[in-house]
């Protein structure tokens, strides 16, 4: 087939490696793929499409008829088979590309339970499915009823275990500590994701306070970028590792293109996060074999088997989440037999491989565009 992917990203997050997974899978799968950027995006120097098949376009905003216009064209000099787009604010430029040429699918990906509006109704109305990448997505597509029921369908999210199992293979955590400045014997607990108030690094920060009370050589990294125009989330986050005295323990790594083998290097994954629609980081840490403490969202509840795969806290709750910490570093025998399940969960129900696999039969559906 003939797919176009379409992602005004400006930043590299759970989303956006859906995208670059999605769309190198579909590759290597023979597919003729085509991708559709903002300039300068990030997703290009992850992206295994051939570059005359990547399509820059502004992507300004959902009014921007240039571009719709311009796609539109691109759609039908390439006959494109499958149009399919995962930022809403995509989502009619990608309706009207696909509008055009009568043959094209168009498909949605909702990434996120953050309700649509009713400006969206219309847009998506033609949308042969809105892929949900969650339960707790779907459950939110058919409350706000913008979408038909049947045009929703659940497709978790998944995850490129094989990358983790090579990851893994022969891997040297003290060399790679070594690498980051890091102590090569310390216990190390990690937050891998963008420096935004939702994914509530400071509770991480306070948790690390506590912890490293009790535990003389506990280090904390947090992997990820602030992209906040004056950066002040990443301001704020040192401000209160200096204000817990916290400076020789918390370590801010920034951007990463080896973190499948800092998740392996992790003695404890934590996630803070006030909202995750699926928690893709949760899984990749699950995949990378690592034990795994999560606050209670609703993509966290679907991801972690609670006290098999990791231990789930309440949302906002440091002092549990410190607690939850303190728990697996004292118990090794505990956090190994976790992240031993945890492997054995993602290979089984959230692996790439099923979520292509689940992705490609939608696009090859016989009824292009469900009746209005």
């Amino acid at each position: 087939m003939r797919i176009l992917q379409v992602s005004s990203a400006s930043s590299i997050g759970g989303g956006e490696r859906y995208v670059i997974d999605l769309s190198n899978a579909l590759v290597s799968r023979g597919h003729e793929v085509h991708v559709a950027l903002r300039p300068k995006s990030p997703l290009v120097n992850h992206l295994n499409v051939p570059a005359k098949n990547i399509k820059t376009v502004p992507l300004r905003n959902a009014l921007d008829a240039l571009s719709a216009r311009e796609l539109s064209r691109y759609v039908e000099q390439h006959q494109i088979d499958v149009v399919h787009a995962h930022m809403a604010r995509d989502y009619s430029i990608a309706a009207y590309a696909a509008r055009r040429r009568r043959e094209a699918r168009f498909i949605v990906t909702r990434h996120v339970m953050f309700p649509l509006s009713r400006l969206h109704r219309r847009t998506l109305s033609g949308a042969a499915r809105v892929i949900a990448v969650s339960a707790a997505v779907a459950r939110e597509l058919r409350a706000g009823r913008i979408v038909r029921d049947e045009q929703i369908a659940l497709v978790r999210n998944g995850v490129d275990v094989d990358r983790f199992a090579r990851a893994r293979l022969n891997f040297d955590r003290a060399q790679f500590l070594n690498g980051k400045n890091l102590p090569a014997e310390s216990l190390l607990i990690g937050s891998i994701g963008e420096l935004r108030a939702l994914k509530r690094h400071d509770d991480f920060i306070r948790s690390a306070a506590i912890v490293s009370a009790q535990f003389d050589n506990t280090h904390f990294v947090i992997a990820g970028i602030d992209t906040s125009k004056s950066g002040e989330v990443r301001k704020h986050l040192k401000g209160l590792v200096g204000e817990l005295g916290l400076d020789q323990r918390v370590h801010f790594l920034g951007w990463l293109d080896d973190a499948d083998k800092l998740l392996c290097a992790l003695d404890v994954f934590v996630s803070a996060s006030e909202t995750e629609s699926f928690g893709l980081v949760i899984a990749e840490a699950m995949a990378a074999g690592t034990a795994v403490v999560a606050t209670a969202t609703e993509g966290a509840k679907e991801v972690v088997s609670a006290q098999e795969t990791g231990l789930l806290v309440e949302i906002g709750d440091v002092v549990q989440l410190s607690e939850a910490i303190v728990t697996l570093l004292k118990d090794e025998r505990l956090r190994k037999s976790m992240g031993a399940s945890g492997m054995e969960r993602a290979r089984s129900e959230f692996s790439l491989t099923r979520m292509v696999d689940e992705i490609e039969r939608i696009y090859s559906m016989s009824d292009r565009r469900l009746s209005c």
